[in-house]
């Protein structure tokens, strides 16, 4: 039987890991975020906004950076005739605040009335929907939960099919 010989071969010196800094760097931010950042946001410090889907008041948002939590989008549609169509992944809850509403989820309407919980479905390419107020000149306002990470994972496409008619690029 031949004998073999062995060889070591040394391993490359380790290297700074710029990775690692920059998760710990992030997960100290989270970490100060939250014992930082504000607790309650004032909702008559938000303005409405007219956006290409509804009169909008954002809570937050991908831009809001002073708040104790991250990763969240909520938002409340006041939906005085009709919102804009749009298509996007679902996943996410519309939770009914004034009024009564029909929601239409890929040409299927659905009523709803204040109290009630509107689920937009996980489907492939997502689902095209719209809103109605069903009765016009009463309020109707939901307000939309979002968890950013779930959406991004499904892929977030967004696609409007109909804008707003108040809608006005500037």
């Amino acid at each position: 039987m031949a004998e073999r010989e062995l060889q070591r071969v040394k391993e490359p010196e380790a290297r700074h890991s710029p990775f690692h800094d920059a998760v710990k760097s992030r997960f100290n931010a989270l970490k100060t975020r939250a014992e930082t950042g504000r607790v309650v946001i004032k909702g008559s410090e938000i303005p409405w906004e007219q956006s290409p889907q509804a009169r909008t008041k954002w809570f937050l948002n991908y831009i809001l950076e002073d708040t104790a939590v991250s990763g969240w989008l909520m938002f409340i549609h006041d939906i005085r005739t009709h919102s804009g169509r749009h298509r996007h992944q679902g996943g996410l809850c519309l939770f009914a605040l004034d009024g009564k509403g029909t929601t239409v989820v890929d040409g299927v309407p659905y009523d709803w009335e204040a109290g009630d919980l509107i689920l937009l479905p996980v489907k492939y390419r997502g689902c095209e929907h719209q809103h109605f107020n069903r009765e016009p000149g009463q309020p109707c306002r939901w307000l939309a939960l979002i968890y950013i990470a779930f959406n991004d994972v499904l892929s977030g496409e967004y696609e409007m099919k109909e804008i707003h008619p108040d809608y006005k690029q500037g």
